[in-house]
């Protein structure tokens, strides 16, 4: 065997060139079709249950227009596509598209089903379901803040002219009303502080809305066993109130006690829709996490405010399940614009 070549000064001076060579990969196809294969499951298994037509089928499971979807999509698309896919892949080995993970947290929210029974609707697993929804509301959250906000002057003055016209509240701007969320909490979670009025374990949304029952401001996270009262002055809404910055008038503390059925039944309604839109609220929540159940309430709300600024009506006819609370009027304000609040309703 030759003894091994000593190296010569020229080949010390050789340097390795190493290329880098970029393999083209295919790009994963992504599901686009995702309505069509949708609506042909639903259709064959639900038959005369659901309408139709398929643009109202269509408002039936997601409680918007596809116009509607697509606004959403688009504030929510950037989010949706940043982090890496590997996990949103259907059973077919496609990408979930933006439009069809944003079906699927609506009609997680919509139904108010099972992470199983949404996902088998759309091929999807229980993993990518809770992954998809918990996304969404995030993004949602960070990004449809505009949605909902206190109004400017110019609609401040058609609120306060609808409310003369249509209940005769002078210079009223809106209305507050609460409501319960019940939930199911674990046993070593259990806490009579958790519960409402009902003796069930709830957490309060307290809403503050305009003549068209849109939120203009709302506040979630209190246990059910607080009164709407102490919520309200607990809220930042009502220390804007005190330092003048919401409602003119020295005092908030300046709360008459009247009856008035037209905005408790203004109340009722707006909540009732919220509800039967949006039946995760209306469902018993088993076991949810009391930090972040927060934000599913407040995205449902933001979804309740984007439906009506794009135009689309609010479902009139979804009916609502044997347990919604009924008492969503426990405490009926309509915000006064000359002396900061006027409550009109309280029920215990």
């Amino acid at each position: 065997m030759a003894p091994a070549r000593k190296p010569t000064k020229d080949s010390k001076k050789k340097k390795t060139k190493v290329l880098n060579v970029v393999v083209p990969i295919e790009p994963r196809a992504v599901e686009s079709d995702w309505w069509d294969t949708f609506w042909r499951k639903k259709s064959s298994s639900l038959g005369a249950a659901i309408p139709s037509d398929e643009e109202e089928g269509f408002r039936y499971f997601f409680r918007m227009s596809k116009k509607t979807l697509e606004y959403i999509c688009s504030i929510v698309r950037e989010d949706l596509i940043s982090r890496p896919p590997s996990s949103l892949i259907n059973i077919e080995g496609r990408l979930l598209s933006v439009e069809k993970q944003v079906a699927i947290a609506l009609r997680r929210l919509a139904s108010g089903d099972s992470q199983d029974s949404v996902g088998a609707s759309f091929g999807v697993g229980q993993s990518t379901v809770s992954q998809v929804t918990w996304r969404f509301i995030e993004s949602l959250e960070e990004h449809a803040k505009h949605h909902l906000k206190w109004p400017d002057s110019d609609r401040t003055e058609e609120i306060k002219s609808s409310f003369q016209a249509f209940f005769g509240l002078p210079n009223c701007l809106g209305a507050i009303g609460a409501t319960h969320i019940t939930i199911s909490l674990p046993a070593v979670q259990i806490s009579d502080e958790w519960r409402g009025h009902a003796k069930n374990y709830s957490m309060l949304l307290k809403g503050i809305f305009d003549n068209e029952m849109r939120f203009l401001d709302a506040v979630t996270g209190w246990p059910g066993c607080m009164s709407v009262y102490r919520m309200l002055r607990c809220s930042g809404f009502y220390k804007l109130c005190e330092n003048g910055s919401r409602l003119r008038g020295k005092s908030a503390d300046a709360l008459h006690r009247y009856a008035h059925e037209a905005t408790t039944s203004l109340a009722s309604k707006l909540f009732c829709r919220l509800k039967g839109s949006w039946r995760i609220l209306s469902k018993v929540m088993w076991q949810p996490d009391t930090q972040n159940l927060p934000s599913i309430i407040v995205a449902c709300c933001l979804l309740h405010n984007i439906i009506l600024d794009c135009g689309d009506e609010l479902l009139a006819d979804v009916a609502l399940p044997e347990n919604h609370d009924r008492r969503a009027n426990l405490m009926q304000i309509v915000v006064i614009s000359d002396f900061q609040l006027r409550k009109f309703t309280i029920a215990n």
